[in-house]
Order: structure tokens, then sequence, then C-alpha cells
């Protein structure tokens, strides 16, 4: 696209104005685009670059290493032992002793497990003391896929050691080779308090993350490619299998009698790109907005409106937004005052009807936001310099002139990685939907296969609804995961190239 000079920008029309920024903004987008895909290709090449190299070294290592490097290719320690470093060496012997007895006792049975998910479920059988027939439970598919995930987390952990193992050995060869004395056990344990403490300290959380965050990620996906459900449990109910890509075709196609799915997933998801995009937006601008008037020169009691808008958030959203549902009700306060003054004939369906619905959350939401952001653009407002907005009233800037190209481009710069983790945050804003309206009004158009999902559903509050009750389809909830994830993932990258913070870094420096 074109790129005007400043003096034939000010020339053009304001319709034009608008359609040149426009087309800069989509245009500046799909270089972000191109930009995002570039890097995941480079990102891509340099694993597989590391991978091969990786083998080209073992094998290096192999054919130059003297007898204590070979060795320590089975036996795990044997070279940083036979070399004098005890302490590192056992520890890389316990490691390897520790996986194999795992593995012979259990770890190849869960691994051999894996495939099938479980061959034997629960089964009747005839109790001739009890002279009744009682369920025998046999093969779990949930302990099964558990253990089995983390199985392989174990084997995956055991070849990045082996692979340090070599690498050690060989370091220490080349080190003996040069003269160089090799590191003793204390002179390790004393580098984990001083040059590597760092490693120490990460250490425990990194191990959390591994075991609390990533573990559970991935069992959450591979759940997307079973039949796992209220009526295949894995264990009580029967066992549940792989299906493969069978229920993200339910999902995403419209074919083969999957609409159900199909139209109430796209009809969600449009919903919550509009929610999203109103909440994050509203709160924003009429955050700052007040702000701005609270902040201006000769208004009183600043800090008294301030304390009245963050009451709102004193008080929990639980009590809050509760209340306020109840308040909005067809037999509400609201309405009943409404009634009774005689300014309308009958009870407003503000949870009712749809379109009634969806309007009144977004605007109780702008109550439940406006008081971060107003807290938020305060301590902006309060740093922007002064002498900027005097030059401009001398230069004959306007209100608005001084808005546009003084307030908001410090507000954008600042907040701008917040407002994109709040359009985040609104698309799964699990809170304000569920306690307002649950949902509510239910959508007729979709079937109860689809978790009775209403017109104020978000993709978050239709997953809840998916995963809860006798037929949970813990599944479909999965694959609807997986689906936010991505969706989000695409929009942040996008987004996040284009930020005034990302982009106009220089300027503001």
């Amino acid at each position: 696209m074109a790129k005007y000079s400043d003096l034939e920008y000010l020339r053009l029309s304001k319709g034009q104005r608008f359609s040149y920024k426009l087309g800069r903004f989509f245009s500046s987008i799909l270089p972000g685009i191109g930009n995002l895909f570039k890097k995941l290709g480079q990102g891509i090449a340099g694993v597989f670059g590391k991978f091969f190299g990786g083998l080209a070294d073992i094998g290096r290592t192999f054919k130059n290493g003297d007898a204590k490097t070979k060795a320590s290719f089975l036996v795990m320690g044997f070279g940083s032992i036979a070399r004098g470093q005890i302490l590192r060496g056992i520890l890389f012997l316990l490691f390897e002793i520790v996986f194999i007895f795992y593995m012979a006792t259990a770890g190849v049975k869960w691994l051999a497990m894996l495939p099938s998910l479980g061959k034997v479920g629960p089964t009747k059988e005839y109790n001739a003391i009890l002279d009744t027939y009682v369920t025998t439970y046999h093969d779990n598919s949930f302990k099964i896929l558990l253990y089995g995930v983390l199985t392989i987390f174990f084997i995956i952990a055991f070849i990045y050691t082996w692979r340090v193992n070599v690498r050690q050995n060989k370091i220490s060869q080349e080190m003996l080779e040069k003269g160089i004395r090799l590191r003793s056990g204390k002179d390790d344990l004393r580098s984990l308090v001083d040059e590597s403490f760092y490693k120490t300290l990460l250490a425990l959380p990194l191990t959390g993350i591994l075991v609390f965050t990533v573990l559970p990620l991935v069992f959450m996906v591979l759940v997307a490619f079973t039949n796992y459900d209220g009526a295949n449990d894995g264990y009580f109910s029967g066992l549940f299998h792989w299906v493969g890509l069978e229920n993200f075709n339910q999902v995403l196609s419209w074919g083969n009698g999957s609409t159900v799915y199909s139209a109430t997933f796209g009809e969600v998801l449009t919903w919550t790109l509009i929610w999203a995009f109103f909440a994050t937006f509203s709160n924003y601008f009429l955050g700052m907005f007040v702000a701005m008037m609270i902040n201006k020169k000769g208004i009183r009691f600043k800090k008294g409106w301030r304390t009245i808008l963050v009451l709102t958030i004193a008080i929990p959203q639980f009590i809050s937004l509760l209340y306020v549902s109840k308040m909005f009700a067809k037999d509400g306060i609201v309405n009943g005052t409404l009634l009774s003054w005689g300014w309308i004939q009958e009870a407003l369906p503000f949870w009712t009807d749809p379109t009634w619905a969806r309007v009144t959350v977004i605007l109780i939401n702008i109550w439940i936001g406006i008081p971060y952001l107003m807290l938020i653009a305060t301590g902006i407002l309060m740093n922007i310099p002064a002498d900027l907005y005097e030059s401009a009233k001398i230069d004959g800037a306007s209100g608005w002139k001084q808005f546009s190209k003084i307030t908001l481009p410090y507000m954008l710069f600042i907040t701008g990685p917040y407002l994109l983790t709040s359009f985040t945050g609104n698309m799964n804003n699990f809170n304000v939907i569920y306690l307002l309206t649950g949902g509510n009004p239910i959508n007729a158009a979709a079937s109860s296969a689809a978790g009775q999902v209403g017109h104020t559903d978000l993709l978050i509050t239709w997953l809840f609804k998916i995963t809860t009750g006798t037929d949970s389809k813990y599944y479909m909830a999965s694959v609807v995961g997986i689906l936010i994830f991505v969706i989000l993932a695409i929009i942040t990258l996008i987004v996040y190239n284009v930020l005034p913070s990302v982009k106009n870094e220089e300027d503001f420096q």
C-alpha cells in the first residue's frame, strides 16, 4: 500500500484518512503473520539442526573416546567415577538404576497398554457366597493414560540425562588431555551455592512446572483424541479408547451429521469474540475517560470519587454479580421500580431475550471494569509531561487533538500489553457470564447434545457445561480447550507484533 508523506496525508479528506489508516493497519498485520511463520520455520529448522548435530557429536565422542568414555555409554557415571568425580558419577548411576527399576516394574507395562488404553473393563461375575452378581473392575484407562504419559516424560528425562553424561565424559577427557584439573565433588557442591546458584533456585520451580503444568496439559490434549466421557470414565462405567480426529471432525466439520457441534461452536465463538472486543475496549476507553475527568484541574473531592469507584473492586464479584443478576430479573427491583413509576407497561426481558441479555452483560461488565482501568490510567496520566500539553495549547491544538496525539499514544504504549492480556482474559471471563446469566437464555436451536448452550455462553462457560452432568463429554471439552488456545495464540501473536509498545519503542525512549 502506498505511503503518504505528512503533507500529503494532511491534504486527504476525513474519509480518505480513515481508509488510509485502516489499510495501513491491515497491511501491518500481514507482515506480522509472515514473520510469525518465518520464525516458526526457523525454530523447527533449529530443532532439527540441533538434533542431528547432537547425533553427530555422540558418534564422534564414541569414536574418539577412551575406554572410560565408551563404558559410560552403557553405564552412566562410570567415566566420572573412574576419573575421580565420585559425586557426579554416583548421581548419574543412581538415576540409571532408578530408571531401569521403574521401567522393569511398571514403565513397560504402562507403555504396552497405552495404545489400547485397556482391554478388560468392569464385568459382572456371580458370587456364590453372596448369591448375587458382583461388579469386578479390571483395567483403568484413566490411570493407563496418565502413567503412560508420565513414563514417556521419564524416558525423555533419561535420554537427556544420558546425553549430559556423554557430554560430561567428553569434556572431562579433553580437559585431562590438556592437563587441566577436573572439578571434585566439593567443587560441584560449592558451585551450586555460588556461580550456579540460579540452577539450584530454578530446580524446584522447573520441576513443579513440568509436573503440575506441562504434564496435565499434555494429558488434556491427549484426552481430545479419546471418547472419555461420563459413560466411559475409564474404570467404573467402562473403558475409553483412542478415536483419532473424530472429535475434531464433530466440532469443525459441517457434514456427516455433526452440524450440532459445528453450528454451536461457530455461534459461541462469534459471540465470544464480540463480547471480548466490547468488554475490553469499552472498559479501556471509558476507564481512561473517567480518569481524565477526575484528574482534570478544578475537580474537587478527587480522592472521594476514586474511593467510590474502587468500592466495586473491594466487594467480591460472587456477591455483587449475583445481587445485580437478581436486580435485573423479571421480578427484580429494576423492573419493579420502572413499572411502579409507569415508565414501562411490562417487565423488560433483561435475561430472557438474547439481545437484551447480551447488551446487559456488556453494560454490567463496564461497571465492573472501569475502576481497574481508572486506577491504571490515573498513574499513567500523572506521568505524562505537562509541557507537552502546554506546547499543544500554544500551537492551538483542540482538546481532541491533545487526546489523540499525546494522551492516547502514551496510554497505548504503556498499556498495550495489558490491553492484549485483557482481551484474552475476557474471552475466558467465566465469572461475569456464569454469575449473571449462567449462559441463559437457552438457545433452542442448539441440541442438548451440545450441553444446553445459551445465547450468552462464552466458549469457557460452554466448556463447563459440557463437562458437568451425568453425560459429561470430557473429550469434547478438551477439543474446545485446544481450539480456544489456538485461537488466542494466533490473535495474541498477530496483535502483539503491531502494538506500539513493540513497533514504536524508540519513540518513547
